[in-house]
């Protein structure tokens, strides 16, 4: 198994595929591992480019903090999660989070659980720039609601 940063911010574009298959290799004592791609939409048009902002050393931290607290809580063997920053056209993706455990329903709520924190409450400052101007962007009700949920 390759050893790989558990969090990873970058404002490169990724391979989520290139990533899963990474994380899945050498996993002998792992009975299942589930995986996420959130992706960029294009709002029928009214976004051309999403750009989301982060603090290095602050939302990495925040993250790290709380996939510790999924880790122990799911009891997990191991965990990636990969967030793009800086611009990103539709279609191209945004985050890969991946979770690694014993079991699948582990596998599975740990992932549902870090994509809810991820969504709602991690630290990034999410613009939509398209043809009617830019606007921020805050996590919805459903967004709140589906992560109070874990609470």
């Amino acid at each position: 198994m390759t050893a790989f940063p558990s969090i990873s911010l970058t404002a490169h574009s990724f391979e989520p595929g290139v990533l899963l298959t990474n994380f899945c290799a050498g996993r002998d004592e792992t009975g299942a591992v589930a995986s996420f791609v959130g992706l960029a939409r294009a709002e029928h048009g009214r976004a051309t480019v999403l750009e989301l902002e982060a603090y290095p050393g602050f939302t990495d931290a925040a993250i790290a903090r709380f996939a510790e607290e999924a880790k122990a809580r799911f009891d997990l063997h191991d965990y990636r999660i990969v967030h793009r920053i800086g611009r990103i056209a539709p279609g191209e993706a945004i985050v890969f989070v991946a979770t690694a455990a014993g079991h699948r329903r582990a596998a599975f709520e740990a992932c549902d659980f870090l994509m809810d924190w991820l969504k709602s409450r991690a630290p990034f400052w999410k613009k939509e720039h398209g043809p009617d101007g830019d606007r921020w962007i805050e996590p919805t009700a459903q967004d709140r609601t589906d992560a109070e949920r874990w609470d």
